[in-house]
């Protein structure tokens, strides 16, 4: 099931823009739910679609969008405390005492 777009603070597409200068980038995003993908190649631009939606693309084909990106190249994204929290969560709160 797909998310509703956020917004994003405006220092991350100061972040992707920089990012587009290099002519390799390693993308981490979540897909759907806590699914988590790769995108790689050079990011080529920012677009907006389906409203207000916006995606990174880059030369491989591959299209991200923005508010559901983990990392770029190591830096943390928009969904990064996302992904913190999964890791982050109790993994004992499920256990039950003897």
């Amino acid at each position: 099931m797909e998310t509703e777009f956020s917004p994003i603070p405006p220092d991350y597409y100061d972040m992707f823009l920089e990012e587009q200068k290099k002519e390799f980038s390693k993308v981490f995003y979540f897909v759907t739910g806590n699914d988590v993908e790769e995108a790689k190649g050079k990011i080529t631009g920012l677009v907006k679609s389906d409203g207000f939606k916006k995606y990174l693309t880059f030369d491989s084909g591959d299209k991200v969008r923005v508010d559901r990106i983990i990392t770029v190249n190591g830096i943390p994204g928009p969904a990064y405390d996302e992904y913190d929290s999964y890791a982050l969560a109790c993994l004992n709160c499920n256990v039950q005492a003897d």
